[in-house]
């Protein structure tokens, strides 16, 4: 069976983008795609899924994270040049595997908010969009989705949040949010 390449987003204020995205590259590499998770925003933090992907890596291979960002950009003393730089490499490096061909479904993690806080434009992102090959699966997590990412997308989900514990005074917790 020839794949089709899908372009999916997974967008909205509710919790659960991420995870979803997770989700598809788990099921991707059970099916034995290969898989690439590149996070735009997250760096620095051991989240849970890193160890998780770390864990299939050396098992079998065929899947790997990189964190390209510095962590959310209104938080912490790191100076605007430092996130656009890193949103800069994080793109090139999007790009570059992209094209590769080494990669059947590549993930770009919170890349609706590097858009919409302004380290990506819109036009670099609709140039990458169009150097997608037809075979790869490209799932674009985040916020805000821009105009020019739904527009294209065979497949967009968003995320509704009814209720959150955060609400609640419950902090964030080992093993769902992080």
């Amino acid at each position: 069976m020839e794949r089709q390449g899908l372009l999916i987003v997974h967008t909205g204020k509710g919790k659960g983008k991420t995870t979803a995205a997770l989700g598809l590259a788990m099921r991707a590499w059970g099916d034995g795609l290969r898989v690439l998770i590149l996070q735009f925003i997250k760096g620095g933090w051991k989240y849970g899924e890193l160890h998780a992907i770390e864990t299939l890596a050396k098992a079998e291979g065929r899947i790997e994270v990189r964190q390209m960002g510095l962590g959310f950009t209104r938080k912490g003393e790191t100076p605007r040049a430092e996130h656009l730089a890193a949103a800069k490499k994080a793109l090139q490096m999007a790009e570059t595997e992209i094209t590769s061909g080494k990669w059947d479904m590549v993930i770009l993690d919170e890349i609706n908010y590097a858009v919409k806080f302004g380290l990506i434009s819109e036009q670099k992102l609709a140039d990458l969009l169009a150097k997608r090959p037809q075979n790869l699966h490209l799932v674009c997590t985040g916020r805000d989705a821009p105009e020019v990412l739904l527009a294209q997308a065979d497949l967009i989900t968003e995320m509704k949040s009814h209720r959150h514990p955060f609400e609640s005074g419950i902090k964030a917790q080992k093993g769902i949010e992080f």
